[in-house]
């Protein structure tokens, strides 16, 4: 087995002691799932997106393919293994086991895998949309789901941490503001995936298209348009007004909020680098 640890992963778990104690434990802990799972397991997938996961290609001893991913300790993916039970493969990767202790998981493998992002952005879109409309479902009554509020408050708690390095603060305190006020009184609540980009949309055999690497939460529809837009960020700078209102158009969300939580993120989600330009000129761009 190869024990490579992809780069942008070795990375996250340099800041945070919790996490560089997970990197130090995860060869061993392989080692258990592989057994205790009869497992084979090839050398683990590397890339822009690995950077929460240590990640490979799996296989049963009946030669079924399976994909086994381990996420490190992060606030955002807790519910990811609940959140897969949730949405049972539709239109998720299917979840074939889990240790939630470890948050590990044996996923159903995506063949031939290749990212949504090898589409052009115009036909991302229609795809990213149709997927979202399918995971906007609410859980019954007496779910353990966070509600995005959590989210929010967590985000603007990191931000808040690295107030002498804002070079803009009256900027970064508006889009906190919205933090706090956008999760109030959404016009419904739905289960978020939170984190869904071209990136995380995999071409599949036994759809077309699967989700992976879901976050979930619970709140306004409007907020999973974001992580798609920001990642057009050719489009936005040149025109984001269009950009917005086409992509919000074909979730049917409410454009205005779609460019509210747009700003507000912009504007005051934490950042390793606050020097750099990006987002606050797109935050301004943006401003109600």
């Amino acid at each position: 087995m190869d024990f490579t640890v992809p780069h942008r992963l070795a990375e996250s778990c340099r800041k945070i002691p919790e996490r560089g104690a997970w990197l130090a434990q995860l060869l061993d802990v392989i080692h258990d799932l592989e057994e205790r799972w009869a497992l084979t397991l090839g050398s683990p997938f590397d890339g822009q997106d690995v950077s929460c996961a240590w990640v490979a290609p799996a296989t049963f001893p009946d030669g079924r393919a399976a994909v086994l991913k381990l996420s490190m300790p992060h606030m955002e993916g807790e519910d990811e293994i609940a959140g897969l039970r949730f949405w049972s493969g539709d239109p998720t990767v299917r979840l074939f086991k889990a240790d939630d202790s470890l948050g590990a998981m044996l996923l159903e493998r995506c063949e031939p895998g290749t990212p949504l992002r090898s589409l052009p952005e115009s036909r991302q879109d229609g795809i990213i949309a149709q997927l979202l409309s399918r995971l906007w479902r609410l859980p019954a009554s007496g779910h353990r789901f966070r509600p995005l509020s959590a989210l929010t408050a967590y985000w603007s708690e990191e931000t808040l941490a690295s107030a002498d390095r804002w070079t803009d603060p009256g900027l970064v305190r508006e889009g906190l503001e919205l933090f706090k006020e956008l999760p109030r009184k959404p016009p419904e609540e739905v289960l978020l995936a939170t984190d869904l980009h071209a990136g995380n949309v995999l071409l599949a055999q036994r759809e077309p298209w699967l989700v992976i690497d879901p976050k979930p939460f619970v709140g306004d529809p409007a907020f999973d348009a974001t992580q798609h837009l920001f990642n057009c960020k050719a489009r936005l700078k040149s025109n984001p007004d269009e950009t917005i209102r086409r992509f919000a158009d074909l979730l049917g969300v409410d454009e205005a909020r779609v460019r509210l939580w747009m700003f507000a993120r912009s504007a005051a989600e934490p950042r390793d680098d606050w020097e750099d330009a990006r987002l606050p000129e797109l935050a301004r761009t943006l401003a109600p």
